[in-house]
């Protein structure tokens, strides 16, 4: 891991998570051509002058340590990003923060999501954990309650399903918040496990901070 936290850099398997880069905008722009992923996220990429700004959002975040935006690249296949993980740190003396990712629609049911979010949650903890009293303690992914292939990503990736969260404006559907906690603990359903559709890790593939249910940035 490097310690710059500008220029930081994680490995996963085959993946390569690293800030996302000015000449990045021809494949954001193609992963937000999928009507799907549109309809989870918040934010939104039409054309090359949305793109910039998009990217310069993620740099602003890097620079001011709060949101760690980073391009997933499936070193495999390429050297395109095809995936978004972020964290969002939470205000001063809180000891959770939140997680969210997108993965474009052709890279969809290989297990990127839950890699790179393995690979984050991991970073998080060992680079957070010394902060805010006790540290970071509690990562916390959220998701409309309809999004099955994120309920399911949490789950392979150790974010147990904690709650759900009601409707409330802007949001018309309910939302789960799944939990990943430090000392590697999961906040486990009360009801019996849900039975998800099959094909439903390559639907929209996204959640968290900056798409579906996620807290106001």
């Amino acid at each position: 891991m490097n310690d710059n936290p500008v220029t930081t850099t994680l490995s996963a398997g085959p993946l390569l998570l690293r800030p996302w880069l000015a000449e990045d905008v021809p494949a954001l722009i193609e992963a937000y051509r999928d009507p799907a992923m549109r309809t989870m996220l918040r934010s939104q990429v039409t054309d090359e002058a949305t793109a910039r700004r998009w990217l310069r959002v993620r740099q602003e975040g890097w620079e001011s340590g709060g949101y760690f935006s980073f391009a997933v690249v499936d070193r495999d296949r390429g050297s395109e990003p095809v995936g978004n993980v972020a964290l969002k740190l939470p205000a001063p003396g809180s000891d959770s923060a939140e997680v969210g990712y997108w993965t474009a629609a052709p890279a969809r049911g290989r297990g990127i999501a839950p890699l790179a979010l393995g690979a984050v949650g991991d970073w998080a903890f060992e680079t957070f954990g010394a902060f805010a009293g006790d540290g970071l303690m509690r990562l916390d992914l959220l998701h409309q309650a309809g999004n099955e292939a994120s309920c399911r990503v949490a789950e392979k990736c150790g974010y147990g399903f904690a709650e759900v969260l009601p409707a409330r404006p802007p949001w018309p559907t309910d939302g789960h918040r799944h939990t990943r906690l430090r000392t590697g603990d999961l906040r486990r359903p009360s009801a019996p496990g849900r039975s998800l559709s099959p094909g439903a890790d390559r639907r929209a593939g996204s959640a968290g901070t900056g798409s579906g249910r996620a807290t106001r940035r």
